[in-house]
């Protein structure tokens, strides 16, 4: 998974790229918010991102509100990073879009920890989306079936919107994702198939009396 690092301070920002490369994460650093927002403007960004607060150009709280305007109906997990402390600065912190607040010096334990939390938070979000894509067209399917549905009261065959009559399992074939096995119900079989069978029967008893 690639985590976006933003953060002008040289140690902490050498830091964070060894240490999350050690765990097994590609790095995007950057040492301004303006050129980590030029990354984020770009297609298919890092969806996790530790911002410092105080940078130069942007800073990390005027990011996380670019992000959640910009994309708000898209997955971002946002670390702010900071060495401001207090429930004051945590508050603004996540009202301004931030999903955690990380004080400096951090742990790498503490650090993990939450890391771990908005990979897992990604992860549910992105199932979620699949299952509604999923939802959406199912419910596309139902769709293609509703309304008034000419049918033959003889052939039982359907009128498509092209105006030509098709099968009905042609029909549901085309509109729905389902495939058709033929068999036969009991009472067709009852009607037709045994009549069939016993004149069979039938014929070779005869057949065989007479020789």
């Amino acid at each position: 998974m690639r985590i976006l690092v933003a953060e002008d301070g040289k140690v902490a920002r050498l830091r964070l790229e060894k240490t999350l490369s050690k765990w097994g994460f590609e790095v995007e650093s950057f040492t301004d918010g303006n050129n980590a927002l030029s990354r984020l403007s770009e297609p298919d960004p890092p969806r996790l991102c530790i911002l410092d607060w105080v940078m130069p150009g942007i800073e990390g709280t005027e990011l996380c509100r670019w992000i959640r305007e910009k994309f708000p109906e898209e997955s971002f997990y946002l670390i702010i990073l900071t060495a401001r402390q207090g429930i004051d600065n945590i508050i603004e912190g996540l009202s301004a879009g931030a999903d955690d607040y990380v004080t400096k010096p951090f742990s790498d334990r503490e650090l993990r920890m939450r890391i771990d939390v908005g990979v897992r938070v990604l992860g549910l979000e992105q199932l979620l989306n699949k299952k509604v894509k999923q939802l959406e067209a199912a419910l596309e399917d139902v769709k293609s079936l509703q309304g008034l549905l000419p049918i033959c009261s003889y052939c039982n065959k359907i009128r498509n919107d092209e105006d030509y009559w098709e099968k009905v399992e042609s029909y549901i074939v085309r509109h729905a994702n389902v495939e058709f096995s033929h068999s036969i119900c009991p009472s067709c079989y009852e009607q037709h198939v045994q009549p069939m069978l016993d004149d069979r029967k039938n014929g070779g008893s005869s057949e065989s009396s007479s020789e």
